[in-house]
């Protein structure tokens, strides 16, 4: 069964983690989970983890973990860490730190593992600079006027249009090696992105990493989430 959370729940990875950050992020949510390595950082940095996930491969002493920590070891090596991790809890929102950043192919399966469950549960990567905020549908965002927004197909997507932003993604189909929307702009405080009727692939909304306190307070997604 999985781990179920009320709250926003924290993943924490083995990739770059600032400390500060992570201590703000813990503030914020309901539930901690060491993603192998990341459970390691989380008892480096005076947190207690709900539960460590993964195959164990890079903790360096299960042993050092207290009683009300859970250790969910899973061999199966189909999978990353990450997404071992979320396909065994469940949470309103996931939070996701130390996932990108460091080695590339890291950050690759990271995107991998947002764009296989985004349809299913509310993911946002977080980074030094940004949110990625998986999306599966249409989303209603205030964000404010003047933010950057960028949008990234993690497969392919047809827009079926926008409001508020600077350039219209209106009929615009994006898939990788096609089409993106790197540095797009909210000229409306409220932003609105559209996808078209049938099946779309699950995309990334991109914005600054100072909007978290809005993104978890004001994120509707249309189709059904």
């Amino acid at each position: 069964m999985p781990l179920v959370f009320d709250g926003p729940l924290l993943i924490v990875g083995g990739g770059e983690v600032d400390a500060g950050m992570l201590a703000e992020l813990a503030g914020r949510v309901g539930g901690l989970v060491g993603a192998d390595r990341g459970g390691d950082i989380l008892m480096g940095a005076g947190l207690v983890p709900d539960a460590v996930i993964g195959d164990m491969d890079s903790v360096a002493d299960r042993t050092r973990f207290p009683a009300v920590t859970r250790i969910v070891t899973l061999s199966e090596q189909d999978t990353t860490d990450f997404e071992k991790c979320l396909y065994s809890t469940r949470a309103p929102v996931t939070l996701a730190l130390g996932m990108t950043g460091g080695r590339f192919d890291h950050t690759l399966a990271a995107l991998h593992a947002v764009a296989r469950h985004a349809s299913e549960r509310r993911i946002i990567l977080i980074d030094g600079h940004d949110l990625a905020i998986g999306v599966a549908g249409s989303v209603t965002l205030r964000i404010g006027a003047g933010e950057r927004v960028s949008i990234y197909p993690l497969g392919r997507t047809l827009f079926a249009g926008s409001k508020g932003l600077l350039y219209r993604l209106d009929g615009l189909e994006m898939a990788q090696g096609q089409a993106i929307g790197t540095s797009n702009q909210a000229i409306e405080d409220v932003i609105e992105i559209a996808v078209a009727p049938g099946v779309q692939d699950p995309w990334l909304l991109i914005v600054d990493k100072g909007l978290l306190g809005i993104v978890l307070g004001g994120w509707e997604i249309g189709n059904g989430r």
